[in-house]
């Protein structure tokens, strides 16, 4: 590898639900996320208001998202109606869908996601909505759900159950992808780290 290579990070988020949900992001993610690492964000949508938006915008120039099903002009003026259903963000060497999820039936459905990967004819595919962080690899395509940065409230969990707030870094180096997967356990931010290829590369 090449010492001196730049390195790629995207920020990967989404169903925020600020402010009907949670007042904020959690701080001891808002502690690991500096302005000027990062040089990509993408949010899977429920970003809910113009200050989360704005917050994003400062930690990366690059900022794209897509409507989750509440995010509204009311919070989010001038702003909710420009957001598309789906976007296809090409990074380094890389095609990366985005999708808020809750068009997909059902919710998060592995065969239902592999058809819209297809569909958008991307590497990987980014989709929210369940608040419930998922990555695997199907169809030689990498599946990220980047669960809810705010561990707000779903109706889809059990009676008693709790979302875990997470969120998700990429470092794409060439048609290598290592996701970072960050969540908070009671007061403790865990992180996994998962290695995925580009189909058709060859690992040296």
């Amino acid at each position: 590898g090449n010492p001196a290579r730049k390195m790629v990070l995207i920020l990967v988020l989404g169903d925020l639900h600020i402010p009907h949900r949670v007042a904020d992001i959690p701080k001891k993610f808002k502690a690991l996320l500096v302005p000027g690492k990062i040089q990509h964000i993408l949010c899977t949508g429920n970003l809910c208001d113009k200050t989360t938006l704005d917050y994003l915008k400062s930690l990366a120039s690059d900022v794209q998202a897509v409507r989750g099903d509440f995010d509204e002009a009311t919070f989010l003026p001038g702003i909710a109606d420009t957001l598309p259903d789906t976007k296809v963000v090409t990074i380094g060497e890389f095609k990366v869908g985005v999708c808020h999820g809750h068009q997909v039936v059902p919710w998060g459905d592995q065969e239902s996601l592999g058809i819209m990967a297809r569909q958008l004819d991307c590497d990987i595919l980014i989709t929210g909505h369940t608040h419930e962080f998922k990555t695997y690899e199907f169809d030689a395509k990498l599946f990220i759900n980047p669960g809810s940065a705010t561990g707000a409230f779903s109706a889809g969990f059990a009676l008693g159950a709790e979302p875990i707030p997470s969120f998700v870094l990429m470092d794409l180096q060439g048609t290598h992808v290592v996701t970072y997967v960050y969540e908070l356990v009671g007061d403790e931010v865990k992180v996994k780290k998962i290695e995925h290829s580009k189909a058709g590369s060859v690992s040296a």
